[in-house]
């Protein structure tokens, strides 16, 4: 009895203490759709979204992305809540259900559009879009405009801005804000200068030439007077998919590359990929950038989401922070808003046991840091479990749960579908308690995100799976957050940037291994000061990045991380 009352003070503590989450970690937690287009799963069932817009209106965030059969609001960016719609008609015939769509406020109504060639979709409009209350507020645009996006200037004059192609420019328009029907002429923007911008270049590496880079996704804002129009590219199947920006003084033009870009680009870590989004703000009037991260697995658009800080610095530059981005962050409305929570990853490439391994998805491939792996057990049923070692205790501030499609068998966005599991946790591996409990859930949480309000001291952490939302049990991040006990490790030594003289969008990077950290962050921007780009690289001294832009003079800098934080920055380095 005794026994059983000291679990049960476990369970309040740890299911109500973090009722409130104050952070959060990409990819966010929403119950994403699988994918509705048969011939994209052949290799799978598997879930799927990409090209998001999040959109302040009315004091909540509204979120919209690619095939979902609805979209998803928010008072605080943390929880998020399902709306089903469909917005074509039967007449359509395409597969692609808002594909990235165009979402956008005049004064008090949200209105929405998908992507098209044809002149026959309508847009869509609501004044409590809470909930499934819309009705045409044109039934036919007649742009035509794939990968659109609707700016409204201060002046009151809209305009359009959209184009996905490797071959043909982003486009801009002006639209008629009562008819909303684009009036004068199309113009064409902004293209593609693979030749100059390494990290334009097609491919994993950005070193394909056969086949030319895609851009797409336009996003305009504008700050202090100057407008930056932000694109995607090369490629959303890509880990170096990032968005990139050119600034002017006038809505459609003439355009300027900014000296530093991308400004967001996620390359390294276990979320990779930061393209195709787009740059909003809070409630509070701090900026934030959303974007697709690459899975890339079971089909080229196999895809989730992220969310990032971002700002504008002193000279106007636009920048995304996307260092220590798939680890604990501050939601916005927190005094540490954006700010990394310095809770470090506790469990890379250690010990894991599990209850059964089905094929070769191997035990440790849910600590491996990359999210195109996973580990899965034999079944789905009740009772499975992995189990990580921390190899001593430390302080465990929050834990991940990242789901993986095995053996799915839905296609599109289901409702009814639901995740249960237990948390346990020991100090020795032999007596367990109960961490947190989900056995009651009935919500889909494919990127589960849990953050206790105090830290756990503690070694071993296990999942028991009581319910999956489909497939087998499957897991490619078992995530554990938090503070080990040891010193930070030792600065980083030899850092070294070998720039290629014939081709300076190449650089080799090459360091001295420290014993002591299990993970690098390299940092290189335009200046000492701006060092907006950021490389998470894991259980490795060298980095070939081809990345950079011909004519642009670079400043690096590293630092080691491990279980215990972080070690001091090297040197500042300027490479011609």
């Amino acid at each position: 009895m005794k026994n059983t009352i000291y679990l049960i003070s476990l369970l309040c503590i740890f299911t109500t203490g973090n009722a409130q989450q104050r952070t959060y970690c990409n990819p966010i937690n929403i119950d994403y759709g699988f994918t509705p287009i048969p011939n994209f799963s052949e290799a799978g069932r598997h879930r799927a979204t990409a090209d998001p817009v999040i959109t302040l209106f009315k004091g909540d965030y509204y979120l919209f992305s690619t095939n979902q059969w609805g979209y998803w609001w928010s008072s605080d960016m943390s929880d998020w809540h399902f709306v089903p719609r469909k917005f074509l008609k039967p007449y359509h015939k395409v597969y692609d259900e808002l594909c990235a769509p165009a979402v956008f406020a005049l004064g008090d109504t949200l209105l929405v559009i998908g992507s098209t060639y044809e002149k026959n979709f309508p847009i869509w409009m609501s004044t409590h879009p809470r909930t499934d209350d819309w009705s045409e507020a044109v039934d036919s645009f007649r742009a035509g405009a794939w990968d659109p996006a609707f700016f409204l200037d201060d002046d009151n004059r809209l305009y359009l801005y959209h184009g996905s192609s490797n071959t043909y420019p982003l486009y801009g328009q002006e639209v008629d804000r009562h008819t909303l029907q684009p009036i004068g002429e199309r113009h064409d923007l902004i293209s593609l200068h693979d030749d100059k911008h390494g990290w334009e270049r097609f491919g994993e590496y950005n070193d394909n030439n056969f086949m030319s880079p895609f851009m797409e996704g336009a996003w305009m804002n504008k700050h202090n007077g100057k407008y930056y129009l932000q694109y995607g590219a090369p490629g959303t199947e890509f880990s170096g998919y990032a968005d990139g920006v050119y600034v002017s003084d006038h809505p459609l033009g003439p355009f300027t590359y900014q000296a530093h870009n991308p400004f967001s680009y996620k390359p390294g870590g276990f979320a990779r990929g930061a393209g195709h989004g787009a740059t909003f703000q809070d409630k509070n009037g701090h900026w934030w950038h959303v974007s697709t991260i690459v899975i890339n697995v079971k089909n080229n658009f196999e895809r989730r989401i992220g969310i990032w800080p971002a700002g504008f610095d002193n000279d106007g530059i636009l920048f995304c922070n996307t260092a220590f981005g798939d680890y604990p962050h501050y939601l916005p409305g927190e005094p540490e808003s954006g700010q990394f929570t310095g809770w470090m990853l506790l469990n890379y490439q250690h010990p894991v046991s599990v209850s059964s391994t089905f094929g070769a998805f191997a035990a440790n491939n849910a600590v491996d840091e990359s999210i195109k792996t996973y580990w899965c057990a034999a079944t789905a049923n009740a009772g499975e479990w992995i189990q990580t070692d921390l190899g001593k205790i430390a302080a465990v501030h929050a834990v991940q749960i990242n789901y993986a499609d095995q053996d799915a068998d839905i296609l599109g966005k289901r409702t009814d579908i639901y995740h249960q599991y237990r948390l346990w946790h020991s100090t020795d591996g032999k007596k367990w308690q109960l961490l947190h409990d989900k056995s009651r859930n009935k919500t889909d949480v494919p990127h589960d995100y849990i953050a206790f309000t105090q830290p756990v001291n503690t070694r071993y952490i296990k999942l028991e799976n009581i319910h999956m939302a489909n497939g087998k049990f499957a897991v490619s991040g078992l995530r554990v957050f938090g503070k080990g006990n040891g010193p930070v490790p030792a600065a980083v030594k030899d850092f070294i940037v070998l720039r290629q003289q014939s081709d300076k969008r190449n650089a080799w990077l090459k360091w001295f291994p420290s014993g002591d950290a299990y993970a690098y962050n390299i940092y290189y921007g335009i200046a000492p000061d701006k060092l907006y780009s950021s490389i998470m690289v894991y259980n490795a001294s060298e980095y070939y990045l081809k990345a950079l832009d011909k004519q642009t003079t670079y400043y690096f800098t590293i630092e080691a991380l491990s279980e215990n934080g972080i070690g001091k920055r090297s040197p500042v380095i300027k490479i011609e």
